[in-house]
């Protein structure tokens, strides 16, 4: 059974019809979703009980069922949800922080997931650790960013598809889904703040860039060669660094907002003053930014975080080589914060230390 959530204001109105019902009842239920934050349709009291009945045997009403939930109302709050089906994702809230100068900003970040595991065997990454599941739809894309929001009573204005799964490899969805969250109807979230986040997926990139909505993208690139990014990225393999740097020059050509790319640090592997001059090339050429983040400790994968001293020089190379960069050392990076962690132990039945902590 499909969940309601999944469908435009437009589509839910030809729904209407066809069960019978005058279409204005679309948008009494879309302001029940999205403005009232009400999704039980025996709740939505403006319409006829027969109506409810309709909607109840049509659509699945359940919500996203919190799981876990890890982190406090002022630190990273990461949610594990179970699914209709029983299989569980992750979704991040990361709180607003101070600007070096103290002051306050009012961005509240939200990073999804569009996928049950992941395909591509990113090998940093715990996601993938036990293969990929199954695409998540629209309408459970669309839900952690309403659960999320019920669940810390912030509202969200920023989002980043940069949980578990590739989003481009759940393309239709997505961006559905993001239709959905920009609409005014919807949750009403400017393009312009919206991140999708992509290991590679060169022919996504450039369909990326041809649609209207002025969505940001970020590439998860963790390699500035490649005998480095073959070595940490299977996609590289298929679209090599050549092919997806031309298709960020395309992206860039159809867009005003910078690429970032994000390059997380590993020692031994990618942690080179000569990967970090490289970088700084790409980066400068393709007027991007970069993220530079050093690796979060996954049980099971065998990788380790660069010393302080060693990700200093990493930085000293980047930026005297003209990148924008910008280095991202969390706290908290052995308690189990990498994306798809909380999930995988949970499954496994281990317990996950310290709950009150998080980073992200």
């Amino acid at each position: 059974m499909r969940s309601i959530k999944s469908l435009t204001l437009d589509e839910l109105a030809g729904q209407f019809t066809a069960l019978g019902e005058p279409s204005y009842r679309a948008r009494q239920v879309i302001e029940w979703l999205y403005l009232k934050r009400i999704g039980r349709f025996d709740e939505m009291t403006n319409l006829p009980a027969g109506l409810r009945e309709k909607l109840r045997a049509e659509f699945d009403e359940r919500p996203l069922e919190v799981v876990r939930k890890t982190g406090s109302g002022d630190t990273t709050q990461k949610f594990l949800f179970r699914l209709r089906d029983g299989q569980m994702v992750e979704t991040v809230l990361i709180p607003a922080s101070p600007s070096l100068y103290g002051e306050t900003s009012d961005r509240r970040t939200i990073c999804i997931s569009s996928q049950v595991g992941c395909a591509y065997g990113c090998r940093f990454c715990a996601s993938g650790l036990d293969g990929w599941k199954r695409n998540l739809d629209a309408g459970e894309i669309v839900d952690q960013l309403l659960r999320v929001e019920g669940e810390s009573g912030e509202r969200v204005n920023n989002i980043v598809f940069m949980g578990m799964g590739e989003p481009l490899a759940n393309y239709e969805n997505l961006m559905r889904a993001i239709g959905i969250i920009n609409a005014p109807w919807g949750t009403n979230i400017g393009a312009r703040h919206i991140t999708v986040s992509t290991s590679g997926l060169v022919p996504r990139i450039r369909e990326l860039a041809d649609q209207p909505l002025q969505i940001r993208l970020a590439i998860s690139l963790h390699g500035a060669t490649d005998e480095v990014r073959d070595r940490i990225m299977p996609v590289n393999k298929k679209y090599p660094l050549a092919e997806l740097l031309d298709a960020c020059a395309y992206f860039r050509g159809r867009r005003k907002q910078k690429l970032t790319f994000e390059f997380i640090l590993i020692q031994g592997v990618n942690d080179s003053l000569d990967q970090a001059a490289e970088l700084a090339r790409i980066t400068k050429k393709l007027d991007a930014k970069v993220n530079v983040i050093p690796y979060n400790t996954v049980e099971g994968l065998e990788w380790t975080r660069p010393s302080e001293r060693a990700q200093d020089s990493f930085m000293d190379v980047l930026r005297h080589g003209g990148a924008v960069a910008t280095l991202r050392r969390e706290k908290g990076h052995d308690i189990a914060a990498a994306c798809g962690q909380l999930r995988l132990q949970t499954e496994r039945e281990k317990p996950i230390a310290d709950d009150s902590k998080l980073n992200y």
